[in-house]
């Protein structure tokens, strides 16, 4: 059964509210010092530079190797919609979950640079080519997944709401061959940070793309907050990338600052949304970590690497200890993985004293 956006509100408000803490997300890279860092993988260790353990061949298919006791080797799909900060962190924390277990897989990553056809292509090839498990990365590519099998495990992260988006029955036991980890983020205290920062502001522009039903969720948790706080707002929408730069310029005199969730076009673009909203004295105030050090100015928000390495335990359950993933619940990040983040560049830029924020991560 789907949850209502009402309840989800409620659902985020006791779950998320807390103190601004700490958690951060890196993006994925390759580690040459395959031997050695796998061994230390298997003991639950990382590397020099806190990498995942890993060798990439010239197919791109990528083999770690592990100290499980079976000693099979796990075919291991991935589908990630586009490469940004924070969908490229989820995936190196999925596979360091598996490397902390010592798991021995094989993992054949495909990106769709964004295209819902592409997602579809690749969707179909991971299912044929015989995945023991496949994970998706964000909403367009979980759906593209889902619809091509019924059978193989699929493990979603990077995505808002999994059972309003149909991928699931229900979050708390989703009934199909679906699960994974949500990245439902703390919108309310956004808002509230916004107002902190930004006592001045009294219009808000919401920054979105039109096709992304994980945006729309945390729009309409945005809009109950700035209803509560008083706040006036007006959307503004893109269906692609090539329409932000016109779209962005559009906010310029109408409004007091902008607001982004954590929507996959927008995190790909933020560097020019940065860039407009900057020169024209127009804050951004950012759904995760990765867009505030694309130039955004500030977040609340949770850590993706965590966030696939949750997904990533999962994994490890399902593959060696034979869970049944219709039973396992969607899995959320705890309030004190969020952090506060903050865009010191773009702070002075906008002549915003940030100076208050005790516990922020201050991005130079």
């Amino acid at each position: 059964m789907k949850k209502s956006r009402k309840l989800l509100s409620i659902i985020l408000a006791g779950a998320m509210a807390a103190s601004l803490a700490g958690c951060s997300s890196k993006p994925a890279e390759t580690n040459a010092a395959t031997e050695a860092a796998s061994t230390a993988a298997a003991a639950g260790e990382t590397t020099a530079d806190g990498t995942a353990a890993s060798e990439t061949t010239a197919g791109g298919t990528e083999e770690v190797k592990g100290a499980q006791a079976d000693d099979k080797t796990y075919k291991i799909g991935v589908l990630q919609l586009v490469q940004h900060t924070a969908l490229d962190a989820a995936n190196e924390g999925f596979f360091a979950a598996l490397d902390a277990a010592g798991l021995t897989y094989e993992a054949d990553q495909q990106n769709a640079s964004g295209e819902q056809a592409n997602c579809l292509t690749i969707a179909e090839k991971l299912v044929n080519d015989g995945n023991d498990l496949i994970l998706a990365i964000a909403t367009p590519a979980a759906q593209a997944v889902a619809g091509v099998t019924t059978e193989i495990p699929i493990l979603l992260t990077a995505v808002t709401d999994p059972a309003e988006s149909g991928l699931v029955n229900d979050n708390a036991k989703p009934g199909v061959n679906v699960s994974g980890t949500s990245d439902l983020t703390p919108v309310k205290e956004q808002i509230e940070l916004l107002q902190k920062l930004l006592p001045e502001a009294k219009n808000i522009g919401f920054l979105y793309c039109s096709a992304e039903s994980n945006s729309e969720l945390q729009i309409a948790l945005a809009k109950e907050a700035c209803d509560a706080a008083g706040l006036t707002y007006e959307e503004y929408t893109v269906p692609g990338s090539n329409e932000i730069q016109s779209v962005v310029e559009s906010m310029i005199g109408k409004v007091d600052a902008i607001y982004l969730p954590t929507d996959n076009v927008i995190a790909a673009g933020m560097s020019t949304v940065a860039m407009i909203a900057n020169d024209n004295g127009i804050p951004t105030i950012c759904g995760e970590a990765g867009m505030v050090e694309a130039g955004g100015l500030a977040t609340y928000g949770i850590d993706y690497y965590q966030l696939g390495y949750l997904a990533g335990e999962q994994a490890v359950d399902i593959l060696v200890n034979g869970a049944d993933i219709a039973s396992m619940p969607i899995g959320y990040l705890p309030a004190e993985k969020c952090e506060l983040t903050v865009n010191k560049t773009a702070a002075q830029a906008l002549g915003i004293d940030i100076s208050g924020l005790e516990g922020a991560v201050v991005i130079e």
